[in-house]
Protein backbone atom coordinates (compact mmCIF):
# COMPACT_ATOMS: atom_id res chain seq x y z
CA UNK A 1 0.00 0.00 0.00
CA UNK A 2 0.97 3.26 -0.79
CA UNK A 3 1.08 5.72 1.91
CA UNK A 4 2.95 8.56 0.60
CA UNK A 5 3.97 10.62 -2.74
CA UNK A 6 5.59 13.20 -1.84
CA UNK A 7 8.39 12.99 0.34
CA UNK A 8 10.82 15.45 1.73
CA UNK A 9 13.89 15.04 3.54
CA UNK A 10 15.62 17.70 5.17
CA UNK A 11 19.17 18.18 6.66
CA UNK A 12 21.06 21.05 8.12
CA UNK A 13 24.08 19.24 7.54
CA UNK A 14 26.15 16.64 6.15
CA UNK A 15 27.65 13.55 8.25
CA UNK A 16 27.26 10.14 8.68
CA UNK A 17 24.06 10.68 10.49
CA UNK A 18 22.77 12.34 7.48
CA UNK A 19 23.44 9.38 5.36
CA UNK A 20 21.42 6.92 7.90
CA UNK A 21 18.93 9.41 7.37
CA UNK A 22 19.20 9.71 3.94
CA UNK A 23 19.41 6.16 3.38
CA UNK A 24 15.97 5.42 5.39
CA UNK A 25 14.58 7.97 2.86
CA UNK A 26 15.99 6.46 0.08
CA UNK A 27 13.78 3.28 1.19
CA UNK A 28 11.03 4.90 1.79
CA UNK A 29 10.78 6.32 -1.34
CA UNK A 30 11.31 3.30 -2.88
CA UNK A 31 8.78 1.12 -1.28
CA UNK A 32 5.70 4.02 -1.73
CA UNK A 33 7.36 4.96 -5.28
CA UNK A 34 6.99 8.25 -4.27
CA UNK A 35 8.71 11.55 -5.26
CA UNK A 36 11.53 12.56 -2.85
CA UNK A 37 13.15 15.73 -2.67
CA UNK A 38 16.82 16.71 -0.68
CA UNK A 39 16.43 19.89 1.06
CA UNK A 40 20.11 20.96 2.17
CA UNK A 41 20.01 24.21 4.63
CA UNK A 42 23.37 25.32 4.63
CA UNK A 43 25.24 28.44 6.05
CA UNK A 44 24.48 32.22 4.30
CA UNK A 45 27.74 32.65 2.33
CA UNK A 46 28.85 36.10 4.15
CA UNK A 47 28.66 38.96 2.07
CA UNK A 48 31.97 39.85 1.44
CA UNK A 49 32.95 36.56 -0.10
CA UNK A 50 30.12 36.64 -3.36
CA UNK A 51 32.37 36.25 -5.28
CA UNK A 52 32.86 32.78 -4.60
CA UNK A 53 28.62 31.95 -4.61
CA UNK A 54 28.98 29.73 -7.31
CA UNK A 55 31.97 27.37 -6.35
CA UNK A 56 30.05 27.49 -2.73
CA UNK A 57 26.87 26.15 -4.51
CA UNK A 58 28.54 23.60 -6.40
CA UNK A 59 30.57 22.46 -3.46
CA UNK A 60 27.07 21.41 -1.09
CA UNK A 61 25.93 20.01 -5.07
CA UNK A 62 28.45 17.65 -5.31
CA UNK A 63 28.32 16.60 -1.32
CA UNK A 64 24.89 15.92 -1.73
CA UNK A 65 24.97 13.49 -4.96
CA UNK A 66 28.27 11.81 -3.44
CA UNK A 67 25.95 11.39 -0.72
CA UNK A 68 23.36 10.21 -2.34
CA UNK A 69 25.70 7.36 -4.38
CA UNK A 70 26.72 6.24 -1.11
CA UNK A 71 23.00 5.68 0.22
CA UNK A 72 21.74 4.14 -2.78
CA UNK A 73 24.94 1.83 -2.85
CA UNK A 74 24.49 1.22 0.56
CA UNK A 75 20.78 -0.08 0.39
CA UNK A 76 21.96 -2.08 -3.04
CA UNK A 77 19.21 0.61 -4.81
CA UNK A 78 19.81 1.47 -8.54
CA UNK A 79 18.52 5.28 -9.72
CA UNK A 80 15.53 3.24 -12.06
CA UNK A 81 14.18 2.23 -8.13
CA UNK A 82 13.98 5.70 -7.24
CA UNK A 83 11.05 7.50 -8.67
CA UNK A 84 12.91 10.93 -8.32
CA UNK A 85 15.16 12.71 -6.13
CA UNK A 86 15.08 16.36 -6.51
CA UNK A 87 17.86 18.35 -4.63
CA UNK A 88 17.03 21.67 -3.27
CA UNK A 89 19.61 23.78 -1.61
CA UNK A 90 19.35 26.66 0.35
CA UNK A 91 20.41 29.40 2.69
CA UNK A 92 19.53 29.85 6.51
CA UNK A 93 17.89 32.79 6.90
CA UNK A 94 14.97 31.35 9.65
CA UNK A 95 15.55 28.49 12.24
CA UNK A 96 15.80 25.41 10.65
CA UNK A 97 12.41 23.88 11.82
CA UNK A 98 10.36 27.16 10.45
CA UNK A 99 12.20 26.53 7.01
CA UNK A 100 11.11 22.72 6.99
CA UNK A 101 8.11 23.03 7.62
CA UNK A 102 7.10 25.69 5.15
CA UNK A 103 8.54 23.54 2.25
CA UNK A 104 6.05 21.25 3.56
CA UNK A 105 3.24 23.54 3.49
CA UNK A 106 3.83 25.35 -0.18
CA UNK A 107 5.09 21.99 -2.06
CA UNK A 108 2.33 19.57 -0.45
CA UNK A 109 4.87 16.96 0.98
CA UNK A 110 2.93 14.20 3.16
CA UNK A 111 6.40 12.72 4.93
CA UNK A 112 8.81 15.05 6.21
CA UNK A 113 11.99 12.60 7.10
CA UNK A 114 15.27 14.40 9.18
CA UNK A 115 18.18 12.55 11.25
CA UNK A 116 17.58 12.96 14.53
CA UNK A 117 19.83 15.87 16.52
CA UNK A 118 22.49 13.59 18.44
CA UNK A 119 21.72 14.19 22.55
CA UNK A 120 24.24 13.33 25.09
CA UNK A 121 22.72 10.73 26.40
CA UNK A 122 21.39 9.52 23.01
CA UNK A 123 17.48 10.05 24.05
CA UNK A 124 14.72 12.00 23.16
CA UNK A 125 15.10 14.78 20.71
CA UNK A 126 16.62 18.54 20.72
CA UNK A 127 14.72 21.47 20.01
CA UNK A 128 14.55 21.44 16.51
CA UNK A 129 12.92 17.78 16.00
CA UNK A 130 10.55 18.57 19.25
CA UNK A 131 9.49 22.01 17.00
CA UNK A 132 8.82 19.93 13.56
CA UNK A 133 7.05 17.36 15.97
CA UNK A 134 4.44 20.16 17.31
CA UNK A 135 4.12 22.05 14.39
CA UNK A 136 4.44 20.41 10.94
CA UNK A 137 1.13 19.58 9.40
CA UNK A 138 2.02 16.28 8.27
CA UNK A 139 4.12 13.26 9.40
CA UNK A 140 7.54 13.37 10.33
CA UNK A 141 10.01 10.19 10.99
CA UNK A 142 12.94 11.39 12.78
CA UNK A 143 15.57 8.98 11.88
CA UNK A 144 18.18 7.19 14.33
CA UNK A 145 20.81 4.76 13.06
CA UNK A 146 19.97 1.57 12.38
CA UNK A 147 22.44 -1.06 12.71
CA UNK A 148 20.35 -4.23 11.73
CA UNK A 149 19.27 -5.31 8.40
CA UNK A 150 15.73 -4.25 6.87
CA UNK A 151 14.70 -8.16 7.16
CA UNK A 152 15.60 -7.72 10.71
CA UNK A 153 14.36 -4.28 11.49
CA UNK A 154 12.18 -4.05 14.33
CA UNK A 155 8.71 -2.32 14.55
CA UNK A 156 6.49 -0.86 17.35
CA UNK A 157 3.21 1.17 17.02
CA UNK A 158 1.42 2.67 19.85
CA UNK A 159 -2.03 2.42 20.15
CA UNK A 160 -4.81 3.83 22.42
CA UNK A 161 -8.17 2.65 21.94
CA UNK A 162 -10.10 4.03 23.82
CA UNK A 163 -10.46 7.31 21.01
CA UNK A 164 -12.22 9.99 22.27
CA UNK A 165 -13.62 11.02 19.05
CA UNK A 166 -13.70 9.51 15.41
CA UNK A 167 -10.50 11.77 14.27
CA UNK A 168 -8.44 9.48 17.13
CA UNK A 169 -10.15 6.45 15.60
CA UNK A 170 -8.88 7.60 12.22
CA UNK A 171 -5.59 8.05 13.46
CA UNK A 172 -5.04 4.72 15.24
CA UNK A 173 -6.16 2.91 11.87
CA UNK A 174 -3.48 4.66 9.62
CA UNK A 175 -0.78 4.47 12.76
CA UNK A 176 -1.87 0.43 12.89
CA UNK A 177 -1.86 0.55 8.67
CA UNK A 178 1.17 2.40 8.69
CA UNK A 179 3.14 0.13 11.10
CA UNK A 180 2.07 -2.76 9.64
CA UNK A 181 3.34 -1.83 6.23
CA UNK A 182 7.07 -1.18 7.56
CA UNK A 183 6.77 -4.39 9.64
CA UNK A 184 5.69 -6.31 6.48
CA UNK A 185 9.03 -5.95 4.64
CA UNK A 186 10.49 -6.92 7.32
CA UNK A 187 11.01 -11.16 8.72
CA UNK A 188 9.58 -10.12 12.60
CA UNK A 189 6.00 -8.88 13.72
CA UNK A 190 4.62 -6.07 14.28
CA UNK A 191 4.38 -4.95 18.04
CA UNK A 192 1.31 -3.37 18.91
CA UNK A 193 1.70 -2.11 22.21
CA UNK A 194 -1.27 -0.50 24.01
CA UNK A 195 -1.15 0.56 27.87
CA UNK A 196 -4.55 0.68 30.22
CA UNK A 197 -4.71 1.36 33.81
CA UNK A 198 -7.69 1.48 36.27
CA UNK A 199 -6.45 5.06 38.44
CA UNK A 200 -9.42 4.13 41.14
CA UNK A 201 -8.31 0.86 42.08
CA UNK A 202 -6.46 2.91 45.35
CA UNK A 203 -9.52 4.88 45.86
CA UNK A 204 -11.64 1.54 45.95
CA UNK A 205 -9.63 0.05 48.58
CA UNK A 206 -8.56 3.52 51.00
CA UNK A 207 -11.40 5.39 50.74
CA UNK A 208 -12.21 4.87 54.25
CA UNK A 209 -15.86 5.62 53.67
CA UNK A 210 -17.11 2.17 52.76
CA UNK A 211 -15.16 -1.04 52.94
CA UNK A 212 -14.78 -2.72 49.17
CA UNK A 213 -14.26 -6.95 48.91
CA UNK A 214 -11.52 -7.55 47.36
CA UNK A 215 -12.90 -9.75 45.33
CA UNK A 216 -14.84 -6.86 43.87
CA UNK A 217 -11.78 -4.97 43.48
CA UNK A 218 -10.18 -7.20 41.92
CA UNK A 219 -12.85 -7.71 40.01
CA UNK A 220 -13.39 -4.31 38.39
CA UNK A 221 -9.72 -4.14 37.78
CA UNK A 222 -10.04 -7.38 35.46
CA UNK A 223 -13.17 -5.54 33.52
CA UNK A 224 -11.41 -2.43 32.95
CA UNK A 225 -8.52 -4.77 30.95
CA UNK A 226 -10.63 -6.56 29.29
CA UNK A 227 -12.38 -3.94 28.14
CA UNK A 228 -9.45 -2.13 27.03
CA UNK A 229 -8.14 -5.18 25.45
CA UNK A 230 -11.63 -6.01 23.51
CA UNK A 231 -11.53 -2.25 22.48
CA UNK A 232 -7.66 -3.34 21.01
CA UNK A 233 -9.01 -6.08 19.12
CA UNK A 234 -11.52 -4.44 17.36
CA UNK A 235 -9.15 -1.87 16.19
CA UNK A 236 -6.94 -4.38 15.25
CA UNK A 237 -9.57 -6.62 13.13
CA UNK A 238 -11.26 -2.78 11.54
CA UNK A 239 -7.55 -1.77 10.10
CA UNK A 240 -7.41 -5.20 8.76
CA UNK A 241 -4.40 -6.73 10.53
CA UNK A 242 -3.34 -10.20 9.70
CA UNK A 243 -3.16 -11.91 13.92
CA UNK A 244 0.02 -14.26 12.34
CA UNK A 245 1.93 -10.83 11.77
CA UNK A 246 1.61 -8.72 14.75
CA UNK A 247 2.09 -9.21 18.48
CA UNK A 248 0.19 -7.91 21.04
CA UNK A 249 1.95 -6.29 24.49
CA UNK A 250 -1.05 -5.41 26.59
CA UNK A 251 0.69 -3.28 29.38
CA UNK A 252 -0.42 -1.94 32.63
CA UNK A 253 1.16 1.67 33.33
CA UNK A 254 1.42 5.47 32.46
CA UNK A 255 2.58 5.57 27.90
CA UNK A 256 5.13 7.27 29.27
CA UNK A 257 6.43 5.56 31.38
CA UNK A 258 5.93 1.81 29.61
CA UNK A 259 6.49 3.07 25.88
CA UNK A 260 10.15 4.36 26.07
CA UNK A 261 11.26 1.57 28.51
CA UNK A 262 9.16 -0.98 26.09
CA UNK A 263 11.67 0.31 23.13
CA UNK A 264 14.95 0.30 25.07
CA UNK A 265 13.81 -3.51 25.93
CA UNK A 266 12.95 -4.72 23.24
CA UNK A 267 15.42 -3.36 21.05
CA UNK A 268 12.47 -1.45 18.85
CA UNK A 269 14.65 0.40 15.49
CA UNK A 270 11.45 2.75 14.60
CA UNK A 271 8.58 3.57 16.93
CA UNK A 272 5.15 4.72 15.26
CA UNK A 273 3.42 6.95 17.47
CA UNK A 274 0.40 9.33 17.62
CA UNK A 275 0.53 13.02 18.22
CA UNK A 276 -2.86 13.36 19.51
CA UNK A 277 -4.15 17.32 19.58
CA UNK A 278 -6.93 19.35 19.41
CA UNK A 279 -6.98 19.62 15.50
CA UNK A 280 -8.66 22.67 13.57
CA UNK A 281 -6.87 25.53 16.14
CA UNK A 282 -3.91 27.14 14.87
CA UNK A 283 -0.84 26.88 17.57
CA UNK A 284 -2.34 24.09 19.52
CA UNK A 285 0.13 21.35 19.07
CA UNK A 286 1.34 17.90 20.39
CA UNK A 287 -0.60 16.01 22.87
CA UNK A 288 1.32 15.48 26.21
CA UNK A 289 1.55 11.63 26.77
CA UNK A 290 3.25 11.72 23.16
CA UNK A 291 5.77 14.46 24.12
CA UNK A 292 6.81 12.73 27.66
CA UNK A 293 7.18 9.83 25.33
CA UNK A 294 9.01 11.45 22.95
CA UNK A 295 11.33 12.95 25.59
CA UNK A 296 12.95 9.82 26.61
CA UNK A 297 12.86 7.43 23.13
CA UNK A 298 15.87 5.88 21.79
CA UNK A 299 15.88 4.94 18.56
CA UNK A 300 13.79 6.48 15.30
CA UNK A 301 9.84 7.95 15.75
CA UNK A 302 7.46 8.23 12.77
CA UNK A 303 4.79 10.85 14.43
CA UNK A 304 1.27 11.05 12.67
CA UNK A 305 -1.34 13.76 13.80
CA UNK A 306 -4.91 13.39 13.39
CA UNK A 307 -6.04 14.81 9.84
CA UNK A 308 -7.35 18.59 10.26
CA UNK A 309 -4.50 19.63 12.42
CA UNK A 310 -3.62 23.28 11.54
CA UNK A 311 0.03 24.13 11.49
CA UNK A 312 1.06 27.50 13.49
CA UNK A 313 3.37 28.15 11.04
CA UNK A 314 2.32 30.37 7.86
CA UNK A 315 3.48 28.82 3.97
CA UNK A 316 5.19 32.24 3.56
Amino acid sequence: MRHFHHILYASTHLDDATLDGLKQALSMARENQAALKFLLLHPELPSNQWEYRDMYHNFFHTQVQELLETARAALSTSVAEIPAVQVELEAISEPPAISMIRHVLRDGHDLLIKEAEVKGNHKGFKALDMTLLRKCPCPVWLARPISASRADMRVAVAINPESRDDQERVLSLRLLELANSLAATTSGKLAVVSCWDYPFEDFLRHNGRAEVAEATILQTVLDAQTEHRAALQHLLQQAGLTPERYRVYHLRGQADDLIPDFVEAHQVDVLVMGSVARTGIRGFLIGNTAENIAEELGGSLVALKPHGFVSPIEPY
